[in-house]
């Protein structure tokens, strides 16, 4: 920037604010940059106001949105950077200049008093940064999205697996190419910075899935927010906000087979102590796009607890490892989620279980008729659920374990069972590294589950390896190639990587964009 363009700037300055100092020599400024896909403080005396006198990032900055200040400093997101200039404290010897009683030009408007900036929000449905379309006093409305091109190709040793109770049936793998699945965002915040929304726009085009729902939240302060509409329950450290940064494009198959469902209730979210972050829900087990809540509605108990370091404090925890930067000092976080869901068969018109995200350890939906004694339907199970997760990263080095324990039990069913509970345990284990930093990463990861042997369930396993290739500076858009051998896959849904009952491998090719 030219000297001319730099003085104009300062002018700017000072004329834009009228509570910062007349003179220029009483002008301080303050430079703070971010990258891509980060967020920056720098401490500034702001109670004069700020203005941004100069852009120096790669990224453009909006007041409000990419950068603002509050009374500790100034931030700035995701490549915003620049020359901020604010007022300079007066020494301590010498009173602060009384302004001339003249006349001064109207504020410029302050970036609104909002923990969104550094907060968690939805959890599961937690919105990209996505791009400004409008801006008043009346509120604020952003569109962000995901989009995910996916060609997959599963095989199969011999094209039938037995069951636990000895009936053989088939193994129904696929190959194709398809645009998998669109996500749409719709938010920002209405009447007041604090009372925010997410009108979501869904769709799985492998599973012929739709759905529009709203989340609706008050952000009252970093320790505490409320949030009501659809989110998951916590049984799987993945239904922590951390879609789509997964290392492949879906969940390994332990993630995938303990993982809970979606529920519609309320949560709250906040920071108990420093970087600890707590959520507890209570939800009614209504499913997106069911269109009742069952014979008796009934509701969950999930609660959820992150605790990252330092260095991570200010990422969403479940995110924060995965972040392009190499994490010169080294990073760790550890939490646990508990979930206790009283589950039900949801019938479709055709009498049907609309209720498909429990599985059994040999694949079998536990609402299906047949799935635990012949003929026999099971109208509603309890389901307890603990998952304990810890991971780290260290120059570019990433590596993270999480360890479950589900039990169904108090079943509900139209003739006599032969178990009463059945419990399941299982871990995975992942690691990745940069050997191109924040261009190529190349990962590999276990799954381990064992089926419980008293109810006659045998165990499953895979071993995968992959890598993603990111064209810009940026985790949002990406290239993935993973590679995975499967024996006796408990998990069998079109959503992600797996069928019921394979044993063989699948390849799976897909790029995604994230705004």
């Amino acid at each position: 920037m030219s000297p001319k363009a730099t003085l104009v700037g300062m002018l700017f300055a000072v004329l834009s604010l009228g509570a910062l100092p007349a003179r220029p020599a009483d002008l301080v400024t303050v430079v703070c940059e971010s990258k891509a896909g980060e967020r920056q403080h720098c401490p500034a005396d702001t109670s004069s106001g700020v203005v941004l006198a100069r852009v120096t990032g790669a990224a453009s900055c909006l007041l409000g949105k990419s950068w603002g200040y509050d009374d500790q400093g100034i931030w700035v997101l995701d490549g915003c950077g620049g020359e901020f200039k604010v007022a300079a404290a007066p020494p301590a010897s010498v009173p602060a200049p009384v302004p001339a009683p003249t006349p001064a030009p109207a504020p410029a408007p302050a970036a609104p008093k909002t923990p969104a900036e550094h907060l968690e929000t939805w959890g599961t449905w937690d919105p990209g940064q996505g791009f400004l379309v409008g801006k008043t006093r009346a509120g604020e409305l952003s569109i962000s999205g995901y989009a995910l091109l996916r060609y997959i190709n599963q095989n199969d040793s011999n094209g039938v697996f037995t069951d636990h109770l000895g009936t053989v049936r088939p193994v129904d793998t696929r190959q194709d190419i398809g645009s998998h699945r669109v996500i749409v965002w719709f938010k920002g915040w209405m009447g007041d910075p604090r009372l925010v929304y997410a009108i979501t726009l869904w769709t799985v085009n492998a599973t012929d899935q739709k759905a529009i729902f709203g989340n609706i939240g008050y952000q009252f302060s970093k320790k505490f927010s409320l949030y009501g509409g659809v989110n998951g329950n916590p049984g799987s450290r993945s239904l922590q906000g951390s879609h789509p940064y997964w290392l492949g494009h879906d969940r390994v198959m332990a993630d995938e087979f303990f993982r809970p469902y979606f529920g519609v209730g309320v949560w709250a979210n906040g920071e108990l102590a420093g970087p600890l972050v707590h959520r507890h829900a209570r939800e009614q087990q209504q499913r997106p796009g069911g269109h009742r809540l069952g014979s008796r509605p009934q509701a969950a108990d999930p609660g959820s607890v992150h605790v990252v370091d330092a260095d991570d404090a200010r990422v969403r925890p479940p995110r924060g490892l995965r972040r392009l930067g190499t994490h010169d000092k080294l990073a760790t976080r550890f939490g646990f989620s508990s979930t206790h869901s009283p589950e039900q068969r949801f019938p479709d018109a055709n009498g049907k279980p609309k209720n498909t995200t429990l599985r059994l350890a040999d694949s079998l939906n536990v609402f299906d008729t047949g799935s635990l004694a012949p003929g026999v339907t099971v109208s509603e199970a309890h389901l307890n659920e603990v998952a304990i997760d810890a991971g780290m990263k260290y120059k570019g080095v990433f590596l993270q374990a999480e360890y479950f324990t589900r039990r169904l039990y108090d079943f509900t069913a139209d003739g006599p069972l032969p178990v009463k509970d059945i419990v399941d345990t299982g871990f995975y284990i992942q690691a990745a590294f940069y050997p191109l930093p924040k261009k190529l990463e190349l990962y590999a990861a276990t799954s381990q589950i064992y089926g419980d042997k008293d109810a006659g369930f045998n165990d499953s396993w895979e071993y995968l390896a992959g890598l993603n290739f990111y064209p810009f500076d940026t985790r949002n858009h990406r290239l993935n190639l993973q590679v995975m051998d499967v024996h006796n896959s408990p998990v069998s849904s079109s959503f992600g990587y797996y069928v019921g009952g394979q044993n063989g491998y699948t390849i799976s090719t897909a790029f995604s964009i994230f705004f």
